[in-house]
């Protein structure tokens, strides 16, 4: 049977102390959180009679993630981003904000400072002979399907076997990464390659408790995008393309009905001619609405550790 402790004055002493309740000084909220949190611990050793063996080996997998810089995977996988998406929706509805595209996880592998142009860019080096060129393109409006133009479309994306530039020291410097600035009338077109999901790595941390839990780890084929434009909400979203083995299976929990796109072949040697392609090339259609509001706060992207972003600040 499990030994009953929390509710002993030992435990409750230890966890105020453990907290800094009875220290001046230091942060009111942290400490809240804090003792929020160990208490929690506590309850689930108590709870589920976790043995010193079992504690100790959640302690070094912790320290594992961290060393192999796998907090940022874990964290999609567990849910968590998705459940702060569940959270920022509601915050919206309440404060008048809901509507246009919606927002979807983020994801650990953005870099800053990608290189922007106005209308179209090539996100692709060309040095992947064997991929199959993709027409990114759509028009960004507003509520009403007005043109919002000089929005800043800041796509990236995977290459054919699921890496990213910069992550993969075998890409060339931005590969993949571009910022494209909408047209009068709100257009953006990006020339670049169908991308491929990926799986987290085999022997990594978030694989080994995604075995324990009976789960994969694996992402469709999709796109990441942030669009922002001065006087409406920064907009943090990503595709899916429609038909990927895993697109309504993501261990990130990033799939939206809405945000399910088709990825179309296109045979047509006259609408190859103009976008400069020969054919068949591969074309995916993603129009965004974004939401006006004047509170600056919203109009950029929250605050997190990303790649390169105090260099591109």
């Amino acid at each position: 049977m499990t030994v009953k402790t929390m509710n002993t004055a030992d435990v409750k002493d230890l966890l105020e102390k453990v907290a800094g309740f009875n220290q001046d000084g230091g942060n009111e909220r942290v400490k809240q959180i804090v003792h929020r949190v160990m208490h929690d611990i506590f309850q689930i050793v108590e709870d589920f009679d976790v043995t010193p063996e079992e504690f100790w080996q959640a302690v070094y997998y912790v320290g594992d993630l961290g060393a192999n810089g796998e907090a940022a995977l874990l964290a999609p996988g567990l849910g968590m981003d998705k459940y702060l998406d569940i959270r920022m929706d509601a915050e919206d509805e309440q404060a008048g904000l809901a509507g246009g595209t919606p927002r979807t996880i983020e994801g650990p592998l953005y870099v800053a400072g990608a290189p922007i142009s106005d209308g179209f860019a090539r996100m692709d080096d060309g040095s992947d002979d064997a991929a199959e060129t993709m027409i990114l393109t759509g028009q960004v409006t507003d509520e009403n399907g007005q043109p919002v133009a000089n929005a800043v479309v800041d796509i990236w994306h995977a290459d054919t076997r699921g890496a990213y530039s910069y992550f993969d020291a075998s890409q060339s410097e931005y590969n993949l990464r571009r910022r494209i600035r909408t047209d009068e009338h709100g257009r953006y077109t990006a020339r670049s390659i169908v991308p491929s999901g990926y799986g987290c790595p085999p022997e990594g941390s978030t694989q080994k408790l995604l075995n324990l839990l009976g789960r994969h780890g694996n992402r469709p084929a999709h796109i990441h995008f942030f669009i922002s434009r001065p006087g409406y909400k920064h907009l943090t979203t990503q595709i899916n393309l429609a038909g990927d083995e895993y697109t309504y299976d993501d261990f990130a929990f990033a799939t939206r009905e809405e945000l399910v796109i088709d990825a179309t072949r296109v045979d047509d040697p006259a609408r190859a001619e103009a976008f400069g392609l020969n054919a068949p090339f591969t074309e995916v259609v993603f129009d965004i609405q974004l939401v006006p509001t004047d509170k600056p706060e919203l109009q950029t992207r929250h605050e997190r550790k990303r790649a390169l972003e105090s260099d591109a600040a």
